[in-house]
């Protein structure tokens, strides 16, 4: 014990040193982990496109739509069409659920006038909102 204490020896500067860097790398390395994994949630976005409006005698109103999001989007079966709530239906291969980079198909069974300007608004479950507006052909 009494040579511990007399003995004046200190960690040489370049061992310090590298302790140092050791220690500042690996806090940066934690660091670097947490925020990446903070921001994988807020990168996921949900955007849909409705890249086609059809208008048909027996099916009413047919759209097209796409996701172009970096997460699946799942649409509500409740549609506005001109501010109407009406009740969509969905393709087979779907069934509401777009895949990211996916395309799907929409049903909705709605009475038209020919020559007429018709919004149609889907909403995921969400909440994000989706329009479009197209004019049905006159004959």
């Amino acid at each position: 014990m009494k040579n511990f204490r007399k003995s004046r020896k200190a960690l040489s500067p370049v061992v310090a040193s590298i302790i140092l860097i050791a220690v500042t790398v690996a806090v940066s390395i934690a660091v670097a982990a947490w925020m990446g994994a903070l921001t994988i949630g807020f990168m996921a976005t949900e955007e849909l496109k409705i890249t086609n409006m059809q208008f048909n005698e027996t099916d009413g109103i047919i759209l097209s739509v796409r996701n172009v999001g970096t997460t699946p989007v799942t649409l509500n079966e409740d549609v506005l069409v001109n501010g109407e709530q009406e009740t969509a239906t969905f393709d087979s291969t779907s069934e509401g659920t777009i895949p990211a980079n996916g395309e799907g198909t929409v049903y909705i069974a709605y009475d038209y006038d020919q020559g007429s300007n018709y919004q149609v608004r889907i909403t995921s479950t969400k909440g994000n909102a989706f329009t479009y507006t197209a004019v049905a052909p006159s004959s």
